[in-house]
């Protein structure tokens, strides 16, 4: 009998997802466990797989296209069953309303091209995810290619896919040489004197969130910001003879990150989050890392960040960044932080301000270490020094306590043989 899948909740805060890439196509048997796509939510791109066991009998989005949470996905049935009747009860039900206008929408883009067909011009920014060919067929492109195409203004249709039953990759799109010839060919002209030139790409699911959340914060979490410059010499040299060490590579940043778990111990009131009706003080200390990422910026989580050695820290700070950026962290490594560390330092960036990621009451922004003249014992000498600066909520964290925190930071940081006990 046949069973309806549905658009997944694959995190607490999502409310619509994308397919982002199918693995498996209608014919194929599906077994449970396999693999039939890959899903982009609001904080990463997961692998969706199947519960049921069956033949995949009907797919009810196509890559790229998006849907609430428990939209219809797929059919898995019995080979060679009829399906027609369940897809209509299930739209009439749930989502008439939202499938019905997107379909006219597509249909309309490929009419309004037809009857551009024989007209040689420079076509508008293509959204790639809802590229038809001049047949209406779906154009098989990896989710990569398609950015890519996007990001040049290159119309998929026009290129032969090289991977599997045709599919275009990264290195089609790479290689594809442009030519005047049709309306739907990518055209590369010089920008004149005059002319107006601009390009769009439709929003991700993660920036959606991203762009909300940060708002929501800003405009609800009372902000004020505390810079503190820290005397890096002792850092720089303690970090030199940590890294002599056998197995042991420690980087500035997780020196920043152990020092501010173990401050955050001794101020608890930074370590805390507001509600609307009450404050919580954490007493537990998991620290969330800002990544940069294509869409935006996720912030991994280290928990219980206090009990692990820099070691510890780096070595899951460097596998999170590097799983961060392939798409792969789950929703759980990105949830539950009380604290978080965003450094730009490696950039050049000597000093920033950041966002709070509510509900945290604080965040610290690290800049870069800079060789400059500085006094010390009454004379002026080179040295080196590093700005941070913290954002905090003042409706739980008041101008002293954020001061008092940044003194006890920089004391660690200065002095990382203390934090080696």
């Amino acid at each position: 009998m046949a069973e309806i899948i549905t658009m997944p909740r694959l995190s607490d805060t999502m409310t619509e997802g994308v397919v982002a890439q199918w693995l498996k196509k209608v014919g194929d048997k599906i077994s449970e466990g396999d693999i039939l796509a890959e899903i982009e939510t609001d904080k990463a791109t997961m692998e969706f797989e199947s519960f049921n066991e069956g033949t995949l009998l009907h797919i009810g989005l196509k890559e790229g296209e998006s849907a609430p949470v428990d939209s219809l996905l797929a059919i898995i049935g019995d080979e060679g069953e009829n399906v027609e009747a369940l897809i209509k009860d299930f739209n009439q039900s749930h989502n008439a309303s939202v499938e019905t206008p997107k379909k006219e929408e597509t249909k309309t883009v490929v009419e309004n091209n037809s009857s551009k067909e024989n007209t040689v011009e420079a076509p508008a920014p293509v959204n790639v995810s809802q590229e038809q060919t001049s047949t209406g067929g779906r154009i098989v492109a990896s989710p990569l290619a398609k950015k890519i195409a996007s990001e040049k203004g290159i119309n998929l249709a026009n290129i032969k896919g090289t991977g599997d039953n045709g599919r275009v990759v990264k290195r089609d799109v790479e290689n594809f040489t442009p030519s005047i010839t049709s309306a739907n060919t990518a055209i590369t002209q010089p920008v004149i004197s005059g002319q107006e030139s601009f390009e769009e790409s439709t929003n991700s699911q993660m920036r959606k969130t991203i762009a909300r959340r940060l708002a929501e914060s800003k405009f609800t979490a009372p902000h004020y910001y505390l810079m503190l410059e820290i005397d890096m010499d002792n850092a720089i040299t303690s970090r030199k003879a940590i890294n002599e060490l056998p197995e042991t590579k420690v980087s500035f940043n997780d020196l920043v990150v152990k020092a501010s778990a173990m401050a955050l111990k001794k101020h608890p009131k930074v370590n805390s989050q507001w509600f609307e009706d009450k404050t919580r003080i954490n007493h537990y200390v998991n620290i969330g890392v800002a990544v940069a990422v294509e869409d935006g910026l996720v912030v991994p989580v280290i928990p219980f960040t206090d009990q692990k050695s820099m070691t510890q820290i780096g070595a899951e700070v460097k596998d999170l960044a590097i799983r961060a950026k392939s798409k792969k962290l789950t929703p759980a490594e990105m949830e539950g932080s009380t604290f978080t560390v965003s450094n730009l330092g490696m950039f050049g960036i000597n000093e920033f301000t950041s966002i709070i990621n509510q509900p945290n009451s604080a965040i610290l922004s690290v800049g870069a270490i800079v060789q400059k003249p500085v006094v010390k014992n009454g004379e002026i000498v080179v040295g080196n020094t590093m700005k941070v600066t913290l954002a905090c909520d003042h409706r739980t964290v008041d101008g002293a306590t954020g001061s008092a925190f940044l003194q006890t930071l920089k004391q660690y940081i200065e002095n990382p043989v203390t934090m080696l006990a």
